[in-house]
């Protein structure tokens, strides 16, 4: 099970740093890792929570953590997320939430700048009549 998370370790460590060898995390993709796994849920386990986690198993001048100290945050976070349960079992359940996890990456989709910039339902007055129905311009000013 220990492999398993190591492998999601992994995969959110080298996020967005392409020089990274996955070896450690930092605090941003640490708090994701958290997020995107389901390890907050914003009762119980809050991302002030995790930050302050990662603060406390980070040695005083690093930035990041290793698969060693990232297991202590789990474990720290496992008594808080399943007060109920033994220490062991709660960190195999936050082992299990993060079976087989990839970053989650979102895509916002754009409207083309030619796009907005060409529909002549966006200008008012005679900018309006300088475009036609399909977004092509009209001959340039008339001079009168």
């Amino acid at each position: 099970m220990a492999s398993e998370a190591e492998k999601t370790f992994q995969r959110f460590a080298v996020l967005g740093d392409s020089s990274s060898s996955g070896a450690e995390i930092n605090n941003k993709n640490f708090s994701k890792l958290c997020q995107d796994c389901g390890i907050t849920d914003g009762k119980t386990v809050t991302s002030a929570d995790v930050d302050t986690v990662f603060n406390k198993v980070k040695a005083k001048d690093a930035g990041t953590i290793t698969f060693q100290q990232f297991t202590e945050a789990m474990k720290e976070l496992s008594q808080k997320r399943f007060k109920e349960k033994s220490p062991d079992q709660g960190l195999q359940d936050i082992y299990h939430l993060m079976e087989g996890k990839n970053p989650a990456t979102t895509s916002a989709a754009r409207a083309g700048a030619v796009d907005l910039l060409t529909d002549n339902n966006k200008y008012t007055s005679s900018h309006h009549e300088r475009l036609d129905d399909s977004g092509k311009g009209t001959a340039g000013r008339e001079e009168n």
